[in-house]
């Protein structure tokens, strides 16, 4: 997979997740507009750069998520976002 230029959105959402949090979390965290988050999430999710989660159960659902009701998911940022983060300083 190869390694794309982050926008300072995507890097600060992807920052927040270290550990599986819900949208509601990544809006309160980052004081980003939600179509503004669901766009840099969506870009990430297709970079393989975050993981898609069932917000009961934190059942994995990646790749087969609503992206109209993303609102409703929990998020995570994959090994290969970690080593992003890691390898980019990010």
């Amino acid at each position: 997979m190869a390694t794309r230029k982050f926008s300072q959105s995507e890097r600060k959402i992807l920052r927040e997740l270290i550990f599986p949090e819900p949208f509601s979390h990544i809006i309160s965290e980052t004081g980003y507009t939600f179509g503004m988050i669901r766009d840099d999430l969506i870009n990430l999710i297709n970079h393989g750069y975050i993981a898609v989660y069932s917000q009961e159960d934190l059942r994995p659902l990646s790749p087969f998520y609503d992206s109209d009701h993303i609102d409703q998911y929990s998020f995570q940022a994959t090994k290969s976002g970690l080593k992003t983060m890691q390898n980019y300083a990010i």
